[in-house]
Formats: C-alpha cells, structure tokens, sequence
C-alpha cells in the first residue's frame, strides 16, 4: 500500500452549497470549510467528500460525453421512493433514469448520483 484514501474532490461552482446537499444526504458533517474549499466526512479522520470551486464551472451531462459525467457518487437507500422524496427536496433533480434497484438524480449543480436498494 501506498497510501490511505482521504476524499472524493467534486469540482463545482459553490462548494458551500453543494456540501450542504452532501451532509444532508449523506449525514456527514463539515471537515474543512474555506471559501473555496469544503470538505464533509464521518470523522475528520475518516474518508470522505471534498468541494473545491473552479471557474468556470461547467455542469456535466446526463447521459452525455461532450461534458461527461467522469464520475458519481452511489447511495445506498431501503426505500427507494422515500429516498427519492427526500432528495428532491433537498434540491435534486431527477433524470427519470434507472431500474428496479437504481436511480439517477442530479445534485444542485447538475453533477450525477445514484440512489441504489440492494
């Protein structure tokens, strides 16, 4: 091993923002909170996720590849449908993508991610 896992960096137009979307979701709490940087995890010790601002930002698309995805996060649920409610309104959008044990959602800042039952 070289090394530990520290975060996931998800490049974005407001990294406050979205991390809000990400504890909420996630129920993580606030790491490292900069103007252009924030970062949430369990633990400050912990892996996590990391927003860091760009500009200019451009959204990825779904499905696309002229702006690609690169990247989503997977979030395991129980319940699908009270999952998707609850996402929605914290702010996500839904693509009307997925089966029976997936779904694809945008977060605020149109980057994808799943609600996954197993």
């Amino acid at each position: 091993m070289i090394g530990t896992w520290q975060a996931l960096v998800i490049d974005c137009e407001d990294p406050d923002a979205l991390a809000r979307f990400y504890e909420q979701l996630l129920g993580m709490i606030r790491i490292d909170d900069e103007p252009d940087w924030v970062s949430i995890g369990d633990a400050p010790d912990r892996p996590g996720l990391a927003f860091q601002a760009v500009s200019p930002y451009v959204a990825p698309e779904w499905p696309g590849h002229f702006h690609p995805q690169q990247m989503h996060v997977d979030v395991r649920v129980k319940d699908l449908d009270l999952a998707e409610n609850l996402v929605l309104a914290l702010g996500a959008t839904a693509t009307g993508e997925g089966t029976a044990t997936f779904r694809v959602y945008l977060d605020p800042q149109q980057h994808p991610f799943c609600l996954v039952s197993w």
